[in-house]
């Protein structure tokens, strides 16, 4: 019997290796949008059997990393411009109350370290760094939702921006007039939870600034048609 608890808790333990490993490669590019993953060559490229890399890409598949394609089987997603745009109107919508039900626990010191991430994204505008920017812009989104009281929504927001992370690499690079309107932004956000508004404000400033994202997306998609 133990024999077999311990070969189970093994499966479990390369399951989530694979899981960890494909999604890191994913997130940093190495797997494309669109590529394929071939079972047999993820099997011998990880040293890893096909059973925990399925359980892998089936987990990936529920993240929306990964789709299934007929005729082509498993293959990194794919998106285009309106799906990112729909997915930052969702997000907007998360961002907001995140935002706005982290602000009671953010003391001046918490307030101040993301004035500071901000006053890094000021200095970086003189020499834009799309990858860059968009980096110091994560992290100053969750110096705010480091103090959000709710474990569920810090872990839909983490795993929104990854799933936007490789959706749209840097957003800035296609919008870089939005990098500087973004900074301000950021400054009135800071300014209203540090003067304790009402709760309904910070939310829809906060909901207003990922839509004005999404908003400029679609402006520079609209261009390029």
């Amino acid at each position: 019997m133990s024999s077999a608890k311990g070969s189970t808790r093994a499966n479990v333990s390369k399951a989530e290796l694979s899981y960890e490993l494909l999604r890191s490669r994913i997130l940093d590019g190495t797997y494309g949008p669109g590529y394929r993953l071939v079972m047999d060559q993820l099997a011998r490229e990880t040293g890893v059997s096909t059973i925990p890399l399925r359980e892998a890409v089936r987990r990936l598949q529920s993240d929306g990393l990964v789709e299934v394609v007929r005729n082509i089987g498993a293959r990194v997603a794919v998106f285009d411009a309106a799906q990112v745009e729909h997915a930052l109107q969702v997000l907007a919508r998360l961002e907001g109350y995140a935002t706005a039900i982290s602000a009671p626990s953010m003391t001046a010191k918490h307030i101040a370290q993301a004035r500071e991430v901000n006053q890094r994204m000021i200095a970086a505008l003189e020499e834009f760094d799309p990858v860059a920017f968009t980096a110091l812009n994560r992290e100053f989104h969750f110096a705010i939702y480091a103090h959000c009281p709710d474990e569920h929504l810090r872990a839909l927001l983490e795993a929104e921006w990854a799933r936007l992370d490789h959706m749209r690499r840097s957003t800035f690079s296609h919008v870089p007039g939005r990098a500087r309107r973004s900074v301000e932004e950021h400054a009135n956000m800071l300014e209203l939870i540090e003067a304790g508004a009402e709760a309904q404000e910070i939310e829809r400033v906060a909901c207003a600034h990922k839509i004005a994202t999404a908003e400029a997306l679609h402006k520079a998609q609209a261009r390029k048609s």
